[in-house]
């Protein structure tokens, strides 16, 4: 495998781990466990029955918490650091073996995109918990869920189409919730004008 393939695998497993953490890790180690990826040697561990438990029921305790509107926008918030440093440290992991500038590039790459999506989505999931109905925290999570799943075995497959498509998911998640954010401010602006807060 080439320096730039390795890069792109460690760089897609980092968006991916900076979406969901314990989903990537859960995922990823089912993959190498039924030999549906080859993992490099540093990340063997990952198939390990324990650790596939221990990230499924982490796992399932995020899920549940991203359905719950204010527990959600705190969950994320909390997670500020810890996606980060994990997606560096997966990043690490994944170039592990190449030389030593890959491997620094690919923690220095690795953690700054795993900050800019964890960014992202924290202010994503801060406005979908604006909204007073529980059906958008449902859908986002799926959706969550859908993504990581899909780029933990893309990334192994097709490194290149992964990176891309997690790149362009990024950038549209980041006009996503801009977008959002301007809607809430001028609903709240109305709603202050019209006299509806104080009613």
């Amino acid at each position: 495998m080439t320096a730039i393939a390795a890069l792109a695998q460690a760089l897609g497993v980092a968006w991916s781990s900076s979406v969901s953490l314990y989903a990537t890790v859960a995922f990823t180690g089912i993959a190498g466990r039924l030999g549906w990826i080859a993992l490099p040697a540093p990340l063997h561990p990952l198939s390990s029955g324990w650790v596939i438990a221990v990230a499924s029921a982490l796992t399932a305790v995020e899920v549940a918490a991203s359905l719950v509107p204010g527990v959600a926008t705190a969950w994320e918030a909390t997670h500020t650091a810890i996606r980060p440093i994990a997606s560096a440290a997966l990043a690490v992991l994944v170039a592990w073996g190449g030389s030593p500038a890959l491997v620094a590039s690919a923690g220095l790459l690795g953690g700054g995109l795993g900050l800019a999506t964890h960014v992202t989505k924290l202010k994503l999931r801060a406005a979908i918990d604006a909204s007073p109905e529980p059906f958008s925290n449902a859908m986002a999570t799926g959706a969550e869920l859908g993504a990581v799943a899909g780029a933990s075995w893309l990334v192994w497959h097709h490194p290149f189409v992964a990176l891309g498509l997690s790149l362009a998911v990024l950038a549209g998640l980041f006009l996503l919730a801009r977008a959002l954010w301007r809607a809430i401010r001028r609903a709240a602006s109305w709603l202050s004008g019209s006299g509806l807060t104080s009613a």
